[in-house]
């Protein structure tokens, strides 16, 4: 039987192709994505072996809202350092900080840090060999000189003696002109990364209150280890700071990277399964047309006494090499993905390495091609071993009409519960109202596999009567050949139909966001100018700036605030100026909208949520340990602008330091009749020094919030093409097989009088079909559930559902197009059939 399987993938090598295509499609994004996350992982393990060498202790901040490590704490460690086992102390000062290039153009990380830092010279460090001024330069001694990291000077096209601007993130917050002096050799620099160094003195004043530094690095004295020195300096820390080994300062800087590259490789696997589950469709059916064609060789096996069990084996065989050959050859082209993915990833910070391919891509490309493979043939082989010898002789292929209504019914039961789920889901009952949806989901996507092909006969016959009918007798004949066996049509259009019901769903979720933001922006936004930054956060100076310029009449500044009540986490804002006059808000039971210095309103979901109700005081404890006590004063009507809760300016300034202070945006109203175009120049003039400051209109806010959705979108969408990449092939590889299954019948009707031209127009009406079926199917339950999971975001803002009928259109006429492209190659084989040869091949 071994002999008769591999002869058999032997003498049929395009089905072998065909079949192996498909492995390879799902297997390759699998190990693809394992490789290039392994090699990142490693890439930046490499880097943070660098990070804190020779330190043995070093204190920090636990959360960034702390001014830092107070200089008190620094001088009781200089007074007591014998006691405490203290060699060398070394204070670092560092803040985010944005660059010029030379285009005058703020320099763009790709998502790295860009940071300004105290320089340190070798004889200062604890790691002497962590900095090195090339030749040719010099470490910054003035307060306008600067050194730079080479590999970001590069990028920048600066070099020594070049002038540029540079803007702080804390301290003075103004633009200012330096001088670059150094260019510096940094171990483990990534290829995004930017480090703009500053005397010492100069980083002090810039990047501190000028009582508290960004972190002190500690060595200790020959016999005192790193966990002595730690746990000797906890004892005088204050709780707001934490106290690390160097080793665990390594650690955790890896296990931060580690952690958000976990989450990526999960969404690539995600992809990655989506791949697979299509393929898995695809191999399946193959499988069953397989078998299917050798209906009659497998009844003769059984004549000569083969055994149902060694028939079995025989097709899980043949799985078994297909899954093998279609694995490794889905390994190779894996690193070709994880290669693409370097590449495409080069400017976004991520540091470059060679490829690490390991054991684990490897096993798991190989296990999961081998066993989805095996799994996939399992059913047809099983079903074949069933078949007597004397019903597979008279080569009769029907449905199976029993087997398809209790699959029917089962799938009304599931379709029935994924609906009232979806319902239950998107009113926000029943606890988690996205993993309600979900579940429903789930239950869906079963109900429409078991379900299709009872759904495939009506369906199809109807799509036939309306497109098909302008062809007359090959029209029908196409419709009849795609009502033949439902359960192939089913299969085949599935593979479709769940790339499109991806596409539906995360389509509807996309234009539903858009279409929130319009209306949040339409309906709570009088402001004519939003003052926004590149970089997440503005400097308060600049509202004081723009406030100058002529034609405005009002300048508010919306400020983060995080804090912590009872324990517990919580965030909201802070708004400076006359919230009213730049977005209406609806105050509940008759409160004043005007905000005490001292007091908060809250939206009525906070309200609810945390019991926050007029006249009730909350005591707000800042992440430095400060607490403020504020009255509520009133409840407005939930506003996404707005956001939870909004703070008065005096309970501000008490809770958040002002190095600390930062703006979200600034909302500004022009005077009644002056020019808003003019007034949004004026600003622009203002702000240019800024490097990454913008100035909207509310269209052009709106169309940038929305650019952010479009960006996302465009990623999720090409990664889905791989599994319509995938279903489109399963159409390619279902319809040559069926030629092939075929072929006494195409050449009976050849025999008869069908041109070659007809032949081929019947395949194509025929793919047309199934693909618009799988299509309209995917469309539908994908959009459905959209709207269930847009309904759950409402908490997020998302209060707007919008369904994307330019994409759906496009969709169907994508689909359409991709039937009849997948048909091409089929049909011209089916064309060629020889009629005598056809008829006589029994």
């Amino acid at each position: 039987m071994r002999k008769v399987s591999l002869r058999n993938l032997a003498a049929h090598k395009l089905r072998l192709l065909l079949t192996v295509l498909s492995v390879v499609l799902g297997t390759s994004f699998v190990a693809g994505s394992m490789i290039f996350t392994t090699t990142v992982k490693n890439s930046f393990n490499g880097i943070f072996d660098q990070v804190a060498v020779g330190v043995d202790a070093q204190i920090s901040p636990k959360d960034s809202g702390t001014l830092g490590v107070p200089d008190s704490l620094i001088a009781t460690i200089e007074k007591d350092k014998r006691g405490l086992g203290v060699d060398q102390v070394v204070t670092t000062y560092t803040a985010p900080i944005t660059i010029a290039a030379a285009d005058g153009k703020a320099l763009s990380t790709g998502g790295a840090p860009s940071v300004g830092s105290g320089y340190l010279p070798p004889a200062g460090s604890l790691d002497p060999s962590s900095t090195t001024i090339l030749p040719g330069g010099r470490a910054p001694r003035g307060s306008h000189e600067v050194a730079i990291n080479e590999s970001a000077a590069k990028k920048a096209g600066l070099q020594v003696g070049s002038r540029t601007q540079v803007v702080v993130g804390t301290g003075s917050s103004v633009p200012m002109t330096v001088t670059v002096v150094g260019l510096e050799k940094m171990a483990g620099a990534t290829s995004g990364y930017t480090e703009v160094d500053f005397a010492q003195p100069v980083a002090r004043q810039l990047f501190s209150d000028g009582r508290h530094a960004s972190t002190v690095q500690l060595s200790a004295v020959a016999g005192v280890s790193p966990e002595q020195l730690t746990s000797r300096i906890e004892k005088i820390t204050p709780s707001i700071l934490k106290v690390q080994t160097g080793a665990e300062v390594r650690q955790s800087d890896k296990d931060s990277v580690n952690q958000f590259l976990d989450v990526f490789n999960y969404i690539l696997l995600a992809f990655a399964a989506i791949g697979l589950i299509v393929g898995t469709f695809i191999i399946y059916n193959t499988f069953s047309m397989i078998v299917a064609q050798r209906v009659r060789e497998m009844a003769l096996l059984r004549a000569i006494g083969t055994s149902r069990r060694q028939l079995t084996r025989a097709v899980l065989l043949e799985a078994f090499v297909v899954g093998l050959v279609g694995s490794a050859v889905g390994l190779g082209a894996g690193v070709g993905i994880a290669a693409a993915l370097q590449a495409l990833t080069a400017s976004s910070g991520l540091p470059q390495g060679s490829l690490m391919l390991g054991v684990s891509p490897v096993v798991a490309c190989l296990l999961v091609g081998v066993v989805v493979t095996m799994v996939s043939a399992y059913a047809p082989a099983r079903r074949a071993s069933q078949v007597s010898p004397v019903e597979a002789m008279r080569e009769s292929q029907t449905d199976g009409q029993a087997s398809i209504l209790v699959r029917t019914l089962i799938a009304a039961v599931l379709a029935a519960i994924a609906a009232v789920l979806v319902a239950v889901g998107a009113s926000g009952q029943g606890g988690n109202a996205a993993t309600t949806v979900g579940i429903g989901a789930m239950c869906g996507i079963i109900a429409v596999v078991l379900g299709a092909p009872a759904l495939a006969g009506p369906v199809v016959g109807l799509l036939g009567r309306i497109f098909a009918a302008p062809f007359g007798k090959i029209g029908r004949l196409a419709r009849t050949n795609a009502m033949r066996n439902r359960r192939r049509t089913a299969a085949t259009a599935f593979a479709l139909t769940l790339g499109l019901m991806l596409v539906a769903v995360i389509g509807t979720l996309g234009s539903s966001f858009k279409g929130s933001i319009d209306h949040a922006v339409d309906a709570g936004l009088n402001a004519n100018l939003v003052i926004t930054d590149s970089q997440g956060v503005l400097r308060p100076q600049i509202a004081q700036q723009v406030a100058k310029v002529d034609g405005i009449a009002s300048v508010v500044r919306i400020s983060p605030v995080a804090a912590t009540v009872d324990g517990k986490q919580v965030g909201g804002s802070a708004a400076h100026g006359d919230l009213e006059s730049v977005t209406p808000y609806t105050m509940l039971g008759g409160a004043s909208s005007t905000i005490p210095p001292n007091g908060i309103i809250v939206s009525s979901k906070t309200s609810a949520d945390k019991g926050w109700h007029r006249g009730d005081t909350v005591t707000f404890t800042s992440l430095a340990g400060a607490t403020v006590p504020v009255t509520v004063t009133g409840v407005y009507r939930d506003a996404q602008l707005l956001g939870p809760w909004q703070l008065g300016e005096a309970a501000y300034q008490k809770l958040v330091p002002k190095p600390l202070q930062q703006d979200s945006f600034v909302l500004v109203k022009t005077e009644p009749g002056v020019s808003q175009d003019a007034v949004q120049a004026r600003i622009g003039d203002v702000t240019d020094g800024y490097l990454t400051v913008k100035v909207q209109n509310r269209a052009e806010f709106k169309g940038q919030q929305s650019s952010q959705i479009d960006t996302m979108l465009t990623v999720l969408y090409a990664m889905l093409g791989l599994a319509l990449v995938i279903a489109v092939l399963g159409i390619v590889n279902t319809l040559a097989l069926s030629v092939v299954e075929r072929k006494r019948e195409i050449g009976m009707l050849r025999a008869v009088g069908m041109a070659r031209a007809q032949v081929r127009r019947t395949i194509y009406l025929e793919s047309f079909l199934i693909a618009v079926f799988g299509a309209l199917l995917g469309m539908v339950i994908g959009v459905f559930f959209g709207w269930g999971l847009a309904r759950t975001f409402r908490q997020w803002g998302l209060t707007t559902i919008v369904l994307p009928w330019n994409l759906i259109a496009i969709t169907m006429a994508g689909a359409a197009v991709a039937g009849v492209l997948a048909a091409l190659w089929p049909a011209i084989r089916a064309a060629r059939t020889k009629p005598l040869e056809a008829i006589a091949d029994l």
